[in-house]
Formats: structure tokens, sequence, C-alpha cells
């Protein structure tokens, strides 16, 4: 079982090939821990593995103490279509949801609408009804007007063979508003170039949500083993623009 962090696809496949069947969980500390968990499917073992892992990676489905989980538009409220496209923001309901914040009502009200919990992932709902998170509502990459997803950045990076760890962040930008930024640790001997990373993400996916500026560096972890973001995001802002 895995769970506190998005398990890229490649890290299941690896751990897959070694016998292990994982299953992922998710959820946070305002709903007593698990929520949702990716519920594997006896169909799915006649799947080629990449197509697999990809299914194992997302999030899933309600967990036995939830009440309801759903993707809405944190405006109208309204579901989104279950189409692995539109995205919204992944809600809860229930008994195990806290109450709200120790003696903070304003952050409580912020953090609840309509009797739903806001957990500040985005994500889809596919057809199967499974939810997978696309990013933090803080993270997503605004560049040019086009929203990028720091996850999806991060798994295309995985996937070259050469990477060991990575971490995605905004980095401000006169021109772009936003621009990814990288962080990086590579394989022990393993020699990679920044260029070689930002060439090999445009080869696998839109040029714009390429990473314009990698740097290679061991990722900050608080103790339970999250990468700091917010340590990374420090950094890029006194690196200043790019542009």
């Amino acid at each position: 079982m895995t769970g506190g962090a998005r398990p890229p696809p490649i890290i299941l496949s690896k751990i897959e090939e070694l016998g292990f069947h994982v299953c992922h969980i998710y959820g946070l500390t305002e709903t007593y821990g698990p929520a949702t968990w990716c519920l594997r499917k006896p169909d799915w073992d006649s799947l080629p593995l990449g197509e697999q892992v990809k299914l194992k990676a997302r999030q899933g489905l309600k967990h036995f103490g939830m009440e309801e989980v759903d993707v809405k538009d944190p405006i109208t409220m309204e579901s989104v279509k279950c189409d692995g496209k539109s995205i919204g923001e992944i809600m809860f309901k229930g008994n195990t949801v806290m109450s709200g914040y120790f003696k903070d009502l304003r952050a409580t009200q912020e953090a609840f609408v309509k009797g739903w919990f806001r957990s500040g992932d985005l994500g889809v709902k596919h057809q199967d009804g499974y939810i997978e998170v696309k990013d933090r509502l803080k993270d997503i990459i605004i560049s040019g007007g086009e929203n990028i997803s720091t996850i999806e950045v991060e798994t295309v990076i995985y996937s070259h063979p050469g990477v060991l760890e990575v971490a995605v962040v905004a980095r401000p930008d006169d021109h772009w508003g936003q621009t990814p930024c990288a962080f990086v640790k590579l394989k022990e001997g393993v020699h990679v170039d920044a260029q070689e990373i930002i060439q090999y993400c445009r080869d696998h996916m839109p040029h714009y949500t390429a990473p314009r500026t990698v740097i290679f560096e061991d990722l900050p972890r608080n103790s339970t083993g999250k990468v700091q973001k917010f340590v990374l995001m420090k950094k890029v802002e006194r690196l200043g623009s790019l542009s």
C-alpha cells in the first residue's frame, strides 16, 4: 500500500516487476487519512504493464469510511463529466471529515462549501468512476494562459532512465507569467545535463509544458518523506525571471 504522494507510474512498474501488487490510497489530514483507494480490477491483469500502472496510479474510489467523494466545479458545484479530461476540485463529505480548523473560523469557512470539504487538489473523473489527481491548486503552473500540471511533467521526467527523483515548481517569468522549473536528482554514476532533460520532455509532451530550467540537487523532504515544494519555490523566487 502506498500513500502520501502520487506514485509515478514508472515507480509502480518497477515494483510490480518485483512481484508486488501495490494499492494506492489517497487522503488528507482533514479526512483522517485514507479517503479513496485504487481498487484493483481483475481484468487489468490482461493489459500491458504500462497500461496497468497508469490505472493503478489513479486515486480511485471512495474508501469505506467516506460518505461521498466527487470532483466538482468549485464555482457551480456541479460534478464534472466522467471523461478523464474535465478538471474540477476533489471534494469530500462524511463523518471522517474534520469539523473545522482549531480556533480558525475563517479557514474553516473557506474549506467548506455547501457541506463539502474542498481538498485543494485538482482532478478528473474517468468513465469507470475512478478519480485522478492532476495537481495541487496552489502548484498548478500558468504559462502564457495555459495550465501546466506539475505532476504530469514530473511523470515524464521520472521516465528518463537516468533520473532518480524529480520535483517541478513554477518559476516566475516576466513574459510568460510562469514557466516550469525541474529539480532533479540523478541516479548514481549517471551524467546528464539540463538540455538533455529539457529535450527529453519536448520529445514526450507538448513543448510549452517542458521545463525551461533544470537544477540538479537533492530534494528537501519532511519527516514523512514528502518533498517540501515550498522550499523549492523560495529558491526559484530568488532566481527571478528567465525571460
